[in-house]
């Protein structure tokens, strides 16, 4: 499709709560702020691959606050700033004021004053990080509505305890392309499941991301894992809302191979039990480290007893066709090459090594999107500007 047709298609879509607001979770976003997501990304990225500037600031920075280690996102958040003509500024916390006390409140309208969009990982800790983010965005707005700020910066979600909105976005758009169509996705059905993996406490946030935005496309949704690894119960919630307005389904199951039975797509991806990452964070909260280090040892163990929990051509055979979209939002551990045993057998993930770093390559332009929109009043009249100037990216 044209890039017109992307922006008439655009325009039609009703964006006016995006403006100058955050994006922290998706199932706060309605039906056409999704949509507008998708097809600002689309245009963003045909006009890179036609080689037309998408450099609608001239200045301005863009903070980026990673708590926790990332090597995609990180990067995505640094390509979608440049995109756009905003510069880069990481915000480390251990070189800041904030190692000496300095408050939330005074540490956002401090790195803000040239700021026009702030990107956080926090992810580490049940009940921090996505009310982090809410502290900061209430400390930002304050700033804006007294005069301290001359802008108000937006605040993208690159990943909490809650959810990984950048990442699930991007896997949609992945499907979106894989499929021909966000409508095409209706009645397909995803299999999210636990996977074994030698190491403990990976973020709850790609599975409840998974299931909190695929349901609300229609799709079968499945969420699988052993007893004892449930997600949280307020997100399972928003996915049997979702599947119930939506016309889809959403169900559980405690095994793997009924998950993969006639699967279109599959989503095996380790994650710590909602239960033990609340008892991690009460820890931390009191200092216990010889409890923290305690309970390490003891979900080491728990993990070791669903070794069987792999994605391996046999479940890849039960998929429909046997032919299932496998994804991962990387890096995933792969038997027999970055471990000994892990989510997903080499051929497998080998087979599946390029639509992989497809799907990863998606996320700078959703960010991009999300920042676009929550900039520009009317974005289908700015990009229709930017596409009519037709300035070369490269010259």
């Amino acid at each position: 499709m044209s890039i017109k047709k992307l922006i008439k298609q655009l325009d039609k879509l009703d964006t006016k709560n995006m403006y100058l607001n955050d994006f922290l979770l998706t199932w706060e976003k309605s039906a056409d702020e999704l949509a507008a997501v998708f097809q600002t990304a689309e245009i963003l990225k045909a006009m890179r691959e036609k080689n037309i500037s998408s450099k609608v600031f001239d200045s301005g920075l863009a903070i980026s606050v990673f708590r926790d280690n990332s090597t995609r996102t990180r990067f995505s958040f640094a390509s979608a700033a440049n995109l756009l003509g905003l510069e880069v500024q990481d915000l480390e916390e251990g070189k800041s004021q904030i190692a000496h006390g300095e408050t939330v409140r005074e540490t956002a309208n401090m790195v803000s004053f040239m700021a026009d969009v702030i990107g956080i990982r926090d992810d580490m800790y049940i009940g921090k990080g996505n009310a982090y983010m809410r502290e900061v965005s209430k400390s930002v707005q304050d700033g804006y509505d007294e005069g301290v700020l001359e802008q108000r910066p937006t605040l993208v979600n690159l990943q909490c305890d809650i959810d990984h909105p950048t990442q699930s976005m991007a896997d949609a758009m992945h499907l979106i392309n894989t499929f021909g169509g966000v409508e095409n996705l209706k009645g397909k059905k995803i299999a999210m499941t636990w996977a074994y993996s030698p190491s403990y406490g990976k973020p709850l946030s790609v599975p409840q991301g998974i299931i909190g935005l695929m349901t609300r496309f229609g799709m079968d949704v499945t969420l699988a894992h052993p007893e004892g690894y449930e997600v949280m119960p307020e997100v399972e919630a928003v996915a049997k809302g979702n599947a119930d307005s939506y016309g889809g389904t959403f169900t559980k199951t405690n095994n793997m191979a009924e998950a993969f039975e006639g699967a279109d797509i599959v989503y095996p991806k380790s994650w710590a039990p909602f239960a033990a990452m609340e008892k991690r964070t009460n820890l931390y909260g009191q200092g216990d480290f010889e409890g923290i280090d305690a309970l390490e040892k003891e979900l080491l163990i728990q993990n070791a007893n669903h070794k069987d929990w792999e994605c391996t051509e046999d479940l890849m055979s039960k998929t429909k066709d046997g032919k299932a979209l496998y994804m991962h939002c990387l890096p995933a551990d792969i038997t027999d090459v970055s471990c000994k045993q892990g989510e997903v057998a080499a051929s497998v993930f080998d087979r599946y090594r390029a639509p992989l770093y497809k799907e990863a390559s998606y996320k700078p332009y959703v960010i991009a999107a999300m920042i676009f929109l929550s900039k520009f009043e009317n974005p289908a009249e700015t990009l229709e500007k930017i596409k009519k100037m037709d300035k070369n990216r490269i010259k």
